[in-house]
C-alpha cells in the first residue's frame, strides 16, 4: 500500500514563506507524476502544483511566480516552497502520487493570518 507522508505546514503572516514535503513510500518515485492540491474551508479540492515523472511542471494561476515545486526521486520526494503567501492561500494541502492508480497524503493545513 502507497503512503504519502506531508509535512511543513502551519501558519504564517501574509507575505512569509513556507515549504512543504512529502515523502512517498513507493518503490520507484520517478514513475509517478506528483504534486499538491489545496482545499479551502467549504470549497473543492483544486490543483495547486503538478509536476511529471519527466519532470514537466503547471502551476495554478493563482501561485504562477510564488509557488515553486520540485521532486527528489532519491528521496522519493516532492516539494513546494510557498513565497509571498496570501490569506486566499489557506487550505488543507494534499500530496498526490499518481501511476496507474492515484495515491493521497492525509493534508497538512496552511494557515494565513496576521
Amino acid at each position: 500500500q502507497v503512503q504519502l507522508a506531508e509535512s511543513g505546514g502551519g501558519l504564517v503572516q501574509p507575505g512569509g514563506s513556507l515549504r512543504l514535503s512529502c515523502a512517498a513510500s513507493v518503490r520507484i518515485f520517478s514513475m509517478y507524476a506528483a504534486g499538491w492540491y489545496r482545499q479551502a474551508p467549504g470549497k473543492e479540492r483544486v490543483l495547486v502544483a503538478g509536476i511529471s515523472s519527466g519532470g514537466s511542471i503547471n502551476y495554478a494561476d493563482s501561485v504562477k511566480g510564488r509557488f515553486t515545486i520540485s521532486r527528489d526521486n532519491a528521496r522519493k520526494s516532492v516539494y513546494l516552497q510557498m513565497n509571498s503567501l496570501k490569506p486566499e492561500d489557506t487550505g488543507v494541502y494534499y500530496c498526490y502520487a499518481r501511476s496507474m492508480n492515484s495515491y493521497w497524503g492525509q493534508g497538512t493545513q496552511v494557515t494565513v493570518s496576521s
